[in-house]
C-alpha cells in the first residue's frame, strides 16, 4: 500500500504485523496531500479523523495529548512512495510546552532530557514551520558551548538548555513578531501543513527530478508516539544497514549515539559510534536487533535500511525501507541473493538497474600511480573523482553552469540543501558525519564518490579554504578523491576505467539470458579502438560508423580541402582517389574487429563548409598551401558558407550534387570487404545514406551504390553480403515511410536530428532555454536525452509501422544519443526496434536495459 500510505508508512504497518516493536501510530494518506494542494486547506472529514485517531493513539500508549500530568509526545514525519533521504522535513517532540515540561520532569525525574527535547522541539518546528533559519539557534547554542567552554551538546546541562529554551522564543518573537505557538493542537495541525508543504520544497524538487519521481504522487504524514533516545546513558539512537551499502559485503553496517536522537546520527553533528560496539555496551539490545534486521530482510528479500531507538535499555524500531546502496554493492548484493536463495535470477536483474551499470563503468584512480593522501575520512561512496575545489553547492552549480565539468564540493557536513551542488559535482568531501550522514546516503544514492567524516580537514567555508595541518587548500584547487578508501589526495590523479569482470559481468550475463530477440545493442564507433570497446562491452555490431570523422585526420584533410576547392567533378575526382585508400584502411580495420557483426556506414553526412577554415589567417595559409589566391579560397568559402547548415546542402543532398564522393566512398567500403572476405573473414557492411526525405532521393543514390559495390566485388570475384538502407531524420521520412520503405532494406532513426526538426530546436543553442522548460513544467525531460514519446516518438513508431507495411522485412534501429538512455530503449522495445545503437561505453548499459524493459514488458 505504498502509493498510499507512503513507503515509510506501509513498512511500519508492515512492522506491526511482523510482530516488531514500533511505537504506535496513524498515517495520513497520499491522497490528502494532493487534495491540499488542490484547496490550499485540509480536505473536508481530516480534522475530524485526525482527532478521533489521536484519540486511539491516547488510549494505545495510555497518555494524553497536552496533558502536563502524564503528557503524549508525537513525531510527524513525511513519507513518500519513494524514499527521497533527507529531503522533507520531521518534527519531534510535538506536544511540548512550559506546563507540559513541567509535568514531564515530574514524571521522567529528568530534567535534562526534558529541557534538551524542548529546546530540539522549538528548533524543529521554527525551522520547519515557522521558516525562522536553522542556523541562527545553532549560533546561540555555539555561544552557549563557548561560555561554558564546552566542545559538545551532551556537556550542556538542564539549565542550559531551559535557558536556551527561553533564548529560542525569544528569537521566534523577534523575527516573527508573535510568540512560538504553545497549543499542542495548533502544533500538529501546523506541522502536517509543513510536512505536505515540504513536498515542494527546492531540495525536494530537485531529488523528484534527479531520480525520476513525479511531482503528483505526493506524501504521506506519519503521526507517532514519541521515544526517545536522549533519556541519558542507557538511551540512544542509530541507522543501520542488514547489509554493507558500501560494498554489498554480507555485515550488519550502522552507527549509532547514545543520548542523542535520530537527526543527531544522519545530520552528521556528532561523529558516531559502529554499530558492532552496541554489542558491548547493551548485549540485549543488540540481540534485538539482529534478530530483527534479519526477519527483515528475510521478509522483504533485499536490503533493508533502519532507524531504531533505545528509550532506557527498551528496543523500538522506527522505520525501515529498502536500502540505498552503490551501483557497486547492488550488484554483489544481488548476486549473492542469488547464491544464498533468497531471490531469482529474474529478480537480480531487476535489482541492478542500466543506471547503476553506467555508474560502474566510471573510472576508478590508476592502480600504477603511487599517491600520497594528505588525509583519510571514512570511504562513503566508492569509485574515484577528479576537480577542482568549490565549498558551496550553488558554486558548484555555477562553475558547472560556466563549463567547468570536473568540480569537487567540499563541506563541513552536507544539508538536504546542497543536493543541486552534489548532483553536478564529480564527488563531495565533508569534515563530519558518519557512514549513514546526509552526504554518504544521497552520494550513495547518486552513483557519486565521497569521502566523509574527514576530521583531519579544517573547513573555512566563508573563507573557501581548508587546513590539513599546515597545509591549506583553496578553492579552484585540484583535489581527488578515492571513495573506497577514503583517501584524499592533494592534485590531479590519472583515473583508468574498470573491467567487466566478477559479479558484474555474472549479472550482465544473467541479463543476457532474459534479453528479447529485439532490441539488440549495437554501438556507434568511428575507429577501429571505439570498435574493439564496443565488441569488448558486448556489441552485436556497429549501428553509425560516421564517415566525414575520417576526412578531419591530419595527413588527409588536405586532400579533402582539395576536393572541396576543386571547380568540377574531374577535378574532384583526382584528391579523392588520394583519400580512397585511407578511408578503404580505415574500414578494413574496423571489419576486422567486427568480423561476423553488420557495421552500418553512414556516408558523408555534413556540410562541405565544416571542413574549411573561417578565420582570414588560415583560409591565406589554405590559398598558399594549394596554390590558388586568397580571393578564390575567401570566394569558395562564402559560396559555401549556410545560413542554416542543419537544414543545408548536406546528407544526401551533397550525395546528388557530387556523386564523386559517394562513389568514392562506396568503393572503398567494398575493397575492404571484399580484401577481408578473401581472407576467410565475414564481413556485413550496410551502406546508410542520410537525411533522405523523398523515395527519389534514396532510389538515386542506392542505385549508384549498387553499381559501385557490384563492380567492386566483380573485379574481386567475390560476393560479400551487404545491404544498403537510409537514416531516418527528417519528419518527412516517417510520413512517406510506405514509400522510402520498398527502396531501403534497413531504416536507422536518427533521433537526433529528428528531435531537432520536429520541435524546432537547435541542439547547439537549447540550452539556453531547455533548462526553463523543464523547470517550469512546459517539458518533463530534456527532449536530446530522453526520446520525446509523444512527439518524435510517434514519428518512429508511424516510419516503423508504415515502413513495413511495404517491407515487411524492414529492419529498423535507432543510432541517435537516445539509444544509450534506458528510458528511451524501454520505448523503442515497445514499438518494435530491432536494435539500439549508443556509444560504446553505453553497451552495456543498454544491454541490461533491455533486459529490463523485456521483464518489465512481460510483467506488465
Amino acid at each position: 500500500m505504498k502509493d498510499l500510505l507512503g513507503g515509510k508508512g506501509a513498512n511500519l504497518a508492515e512492522m506491526a504485523n511482523l510482530g516488531i516493536p514500533v511505537p504506535p501510530g496513524f498515517t495520513i494518506t497520499t491522497e490528502m496531500c494532493t487534495e491540499y494542494y488542490k484547496h490550499h486547506a485540509w480536505p473536508e472529514g481530516l480534522e475530524e479523523d485526525v482527532r478521533t485517531n489521536l484519540k486511539r493513539l491516547e488510549d494505545a500508549m495510555g497518555m494524553k495529548f497536552g496533558d502536563p500530568a502524564n503528557p503524549l509526545l508525537v513525531s510527524v514525519r513525511s513519507g513518500a512512495r519513494a524514499s527521497m533521504p533527507g529531503m522533507m522535513d520531521t518534527i519531534l517532540n510535538l506536544g511540548l510546552n512550559d506546563e507540559v515540561a513541567e509535568g514531564l520532569i515530574r514524571k521522567t525525574q529528568n530534567p535534562r532530557f526534558v529541557w534538551d527535547s524542548y529546546r530540539r522541539f522549538v528548533q524543529m518546528y521554527s525551522d520547519v514551520v515557522l521558516d525562522v533559519a536553522r542556523s541562527k539557534f545553532e549560533a546561540l547554542i555555539d555561544a552557549r558551548k563557548e561560555q561554558k567552554r564546552v566542545r559538545l551538546d551532551t556537556e550542556l546541562t538542564a539549565d542550559d538548555w531551559r535557558d536556551l529554551v527561553g533564548q529560542f522564543k525569544e528569537l521566534v518573537q523577534r523575527e516573527l513578531g508573535r510568540p512560538f505557538p504553545l497549543d499542542p493542537w495548533e502544533q500538529l495541525v501546523g506541522a502536517i501543513n509543513a510536512v505536505f508543504r515540504s513536498w515542494n520544497n527546492p531540495r525536494a524538487i530537485t531529488y523528484r527530478k534527479l531520480n525520476d519521481i513525479p511531482d503528483w504522487w505526493g506524501t504521506a504524514v506519519n503521526v507517532q508516539a514519541m521515544v526517545f533516545g536522549n533519556m541519558g546513558e542507557t538511551s540512544g539512537t542509530g541507522v543501520a544497514f542488514t547489509r554493507d551499502a558500501r560494498t554489498g559485503e554480507k555485515r550488519f553496517f550502522g552507527e549509532y549515539l547514545m543520548n542523542a536522537q535520530g537527526e543527531d546520527v544522519v545530520a552528521g553533528i556528532r561523529t558516531p559510534n559502529p554499530v558492532s560496539q552496541l554489542e558491548q555496551t547493551n548485549p540485549e539490545a543488540y540481540r534485538q536487533l539482529t534478530e530483527i534486521y534479519q526477519k527483515l530482510e528475510r521478509h522483504y528479500k533485499d536490503m533493508m535500511d533502519i532507524e531504531f531507538t533505545i528509550q532506557e535499555g527498551k528496543l523500538y524500531m522506527l522505520q525501515c525501507r529498502v536500502g540505498k546502496r552503490t551501483a557497486m554493492a547492488a550488484v554483489k548484493m544481488a548476486v549473492d541473493m542469488v547464491k544464498e536463495g533468497l531471490i531469482d535470477k529474474k529478480t537480480a536483474v531487476l535489482r541492478v538497474t542500466p543506471k547503476q551499470i553506467d555508474e560502474l563503468l566510471h573510472p576508478i584512480i590508476d592502480p600504477q600511480v603511487k599517491v600520497k593522501p594528505i588525509a583519510k575520512g571514512l570511504p562513503a561512496s566508492p569509485g574515484a573523482a577528479v576537480g577542482k575545489i568549490v565549498f558551496h553547492a550553488s558554486d558548484a552549480e555555477r562553475w558547472v553552469a560556466k563549463g567547468e565539468k570536473k568540480v569537487i564540493l567540499v563541506r563541513t557536513e552536507t544539508s538536504p540543501e546542497d543536493v543541486g551542488g552534489m548532483h553536478v559535482a564529480q564527488g563531495i568531501l565533508t569534515a563530519r558525519g558518519g557512514m549513514t550522514s546526509h552526504a554518504a546516503v544521497v552520494a550513495r544514492g547518486m552513483g557519486k564518490c565521497c569521502v566523509a567524516g574527514c576530521e583531519a580537514i579544517r573547513v573555512n567555508e566563508e573563507e573557501r579554504y581548508f587546513t590539513v595541518g599546515d597545509v591549506t587548500v583553496r578553492e579552484g584547487d585540484w583535489l581527488t578523491l578515492n571513495g573506497t578508501t577514503g583517501e584524499v589526495i592533494l592534485g590531479e590523479v590519472p583515473l583508468v576505467e574498470p573491467a567487466l569482470s566478477g559479479d558484474f559481468a555474472t549479472i550482465l550475463d544473467w541479463a543476457e539470458e532474459f534479453r528479447p530477440a529485439h532490441p539488440r545493442v549495437r554501438a556507434n564507433a568511428d575507429t577501429p579502438v571505439d570498435a574493439r570497446v564496443a565488441r569488448e562491452f558486448g556489441a552485436e555490431g556497429i549501428g553509425l560508423c560516421r564517415t566525414e570523422h575520417m576526412f578531419f585526420a591530419e595527413d588527409r584533410i588536405r586532400a579533402v580541402r582539395e576536393m572541396i576547392l576543386a571547380d568540377n567533378a574531374e577535378e574532384r575526382k583526382k584528391p579523392l582517389a588520394r583519400i580512397m585508400p585511407m578511408q578503404k584502411g580505415d574500414f578494413k580495420e574496423i571489419f576486422r574487429e567486427m568480423k561476423d557483426l553488420p557495421v552500418t556506414i553512414r556516408l558523408l553526412d555534413p556540410p562541405l563548409h565544416e571542413f574549411l577554415p573561417h578565420e582570414e589567417d588560415q583560409q591565406r595559409a589554405l590559398a598558399q598551401e594549394m596554390g590558388k589566391s586568397y580571393e578564390e579560397v575567401r570566394q569558395k568559402v562564402r559560396a559555401l558558407q549556410e545560413l542554416n547548415p542543419m537544414l543545408g546542402h548536406r546528407g544526401c543532398r551533397l550525395g546528388i550534387t557530387f556523386p564523386e564522393i559517394y562513389d568514392m566512398q562506396v568503393q572503398a567500403i567494398f575493397e575492404a570487404a571484399c580484401e577481408l572476405a578473401k581472407e576467410g573473414l565475414s564481413v556485413f557492411p550496410e551502406v546508410m545514406i542520410p537525411l533522405v526525405g523523398t523515395v527519389e532521393e534514396l532510389r538515386i543514390l542506392k542505385e549508384n551504390a549498387v553499381r559501385v559495390a557490384e563492380e567492386v566485388m566483380r573485379r574481386y570475384g567475390v560476393r560479400v553480403h551487404y545491404s544498403v538502407g537510409t537514416m531516418i531524420e527528417v519528419p518527412r521520412a516517417s510520413l512517406v515511410a510506405d514509400k522510402i520503405a520498398q527502396q531501403a532494406e534497413f531504416f536507422s532513426f536518427g533521433t537526433n536530428d529528428l528531435t531537432q526538426m520536429t520541435f524546432g530546436y537547435s541542439r547547439d543553442d537549447a540550452g539556453k532555454f531547455l533548462p526553463v522548460y523543464i523547470e517550469q513544467g512546459i517539458l518533463e525531460k530534456d527532449p536530446f536525452q530522453s526520446i520525446d514519446q509523444e512527439g518524435v516518438g510517434q514519428l518512429v513508431q508511424m516510419g516503423v509501422e508504415r515502413g513495413r507495411s511495404t517491407n515487411p522485412g524492414l529492419k529498423c534501429g535507432v543510432c541517435g544519443e537516445h539509444g544509450g538512455d534506458p528510458a528511451s530503449i524501454f520505448f523503442f522495445h515497445r514499438v518494435g526496434l530491432d536494435y539500439v545503437s549508443c556509444s560504446p561505453y553505453r553497451v552495456p548499459v543498454a544491454r541490461m536495459a533491455t533486459a529490463h524493459a523485456e521483464l518489465k514488458a512481460k510483467k506488465a
